[in-house]
């Protein structure tokens, strides 16, 4: 008998390309069938057929607080009974501007747009418009969304679908993006040489979280801010992932590193759909109505989201404490999890920074995109389905992140890790 989530696959398919609404939630590289989620609360998520799953996806990040939070919940609810959209000015995106720029020393102006995608578009044209400039450097292995100018040796689920770029992209929007290898600053140095006065931005995730978590090796951030400095080209920080997340001023001052504009996404939305960017007043000046690199968005700045995503911030910005709680329980369970891997004599990879972590199947330390494709991905099938029936939900691929949140506790954290070591038994066995 199939069941409830096998039997809404079934429909979708019929109706949905690939029968759902972003790839990675196929489960086609873990060798499953997706689960359809009902509803989720704290740290947990149930499906259609009333199974219950810890959750280390927390909707790919935003959910730091954990599902459901009542504040932020709260929020929305009273938001709703003044209207869903108005397409107008409204005062909660104003106060959500304000508290970003408090938040981040490195932005005095933000645009709110709608996703992670959108908001990185949204900086490159502003770079380009600023500097004059019409080369983008990215990294081979990180993923900045869907935008055209960004699938070129893409991460996420174009790594685990086999899809180098895309179909649909023409070579002219590409052309002008040059692709250097994640901690390797020679690379990026080449470019520049070999691309004088032409490149506008280099464009990087400062926590590779889209090939696997891969972590800045030390001087590597650091070095792309003085190389971009130097060329007169602008450096920006993709924080879709790490904004809000390490810390309340994000991956740049967890590193201690500024960049010249910054994209965020849904976490400033409390998983709600939106995303921004922002940097200085001088480069965030370029944008219209204020100047001539144009961006619009009926829905940017929706009150619901700017409700929801102000309820949030405000519980980080007014508890630093979340995060070195956090942080602290992320270096604790990520280092159990290489001692049980270790203990079992299995040369698998552990990389986390924060409450971020990736476990990878390859003996070979992984630092950047070439490394982490050495992972068997096999085995993290083989690793997915038997957490997935545990109760523990993963990310169904390998080359994504896995995320703790406050909702977490201890016991569930232990319980992890005693799933975890059942598995790394059973493979010490083979």
């Amino acid at each position: 008998m199939m069941t409830r989530s096998e039997e809404l696959f079934e429909r979708a398919r019929k109706c949905i390309p690939g029968g759902v609404n972003s790839p990675v939630r196929a489960f086609g590289s873990v060798g499953e069938t997706p689960r359809f989620i009902t509803k989720a609360d704290g740290a947990w998520m149930f499906d259609e057929d009333g199974n219950e799953y810890l959750d280390f996806v927390g909707s790919w990040g935003p959910m730091i607080l954990g599902h459901n939070q009542p504040d932020v919940r709260k929020a929305v609810e009273e938001a709703v009974k003044e209207g869903l959209s108005f397409g107008a000015a409204t005062r909660r995106e104003v106060e959500m501007a304000e508290l970003i720029c408090r938040m981040v020393p490195s932005i005095e102006m933000v645009r709110m747009v709608n996703s992670g995608t959108e908001a990185v578009m949204s900086a490159v044209r502003t770079a380009r418009g600023y500097t004059g400039r019409n080369k983008i450097v990215k990294f081979t292995g990180c993923y900045h969304g869907h935008s055209d100018a960004m699938l070129v040796k893409a991460g996420s689920g174009v790594m685990t679908q086999g899809i180098p770029d895309s179909a649909g992209v023409p070579a002219g929007c590409t052309e002008d993006t040059l692709s250097a290898v994640y901690n390797d600053l020679g690379s990026v140095e080449a470019l520049f040489d070999a691309n004088r006065d032409q490149i506008a931005a280099v464009i990087v995730e400062p926590v590779g979280a889209n090939m696997g978590v891969v972590p800045p090796e030390k001087g590597f951030l650091e070095g792309l801010r003085s190389l971009c400095t130097k060329n007169g080209a602008l450096l920006i920080f993709d924080e879709v992932i790490t904004g809000f997340r390490l810390g309340p001023d994000g991956a740049q001052g967890y590193f201690g590193v500024t960049p010249d504009l910054t994209t965020f996404g849904k976490i400033i939305g409390g998983g709600m759909p939106v995303g921004a960017y922002g940097g200085s007043r001088q480069i965030m000046s370029m944008v219209a109505p204020a100047g001539p690199v144009y961006q619009a968005g009926t829905l940017s700045g929706n009150p619901v989201a700017m409700a929801a995503g102000m309820a949030q911030l405000t519980i980080l910005k007014e508890h630093p404490d979340i995060y070195k709680k956090l942080n602290e329980t992320g270096d604790w369970f990520f280092a159990e999890v290489k001692t049980i891997l270790r203990e079992a004599g299995l040369p698998w990879q552990v990389n986390h920074v924060g409450s971020l972590g990736s476990i990878f199947f390859t003996p070979e330390p992984v630092k950047d995109y070439a490394s982490a494709k050495t992972s068997d991905v096999m085995k993290y099938g083989e690793y997915f389905r038997y957490m997935l029936s545990h109760g523990i939900y993963l990310a169904p691929a390998q080359f994504e992140a896995m995320f703790l949140s406050a909702a977490h506790t201890r016991e569930d954290l232990e319980n992890t890790l005693d799933v975890l070591r059942a598995f790394a038994r059973q493979k010490k066995k083979l």
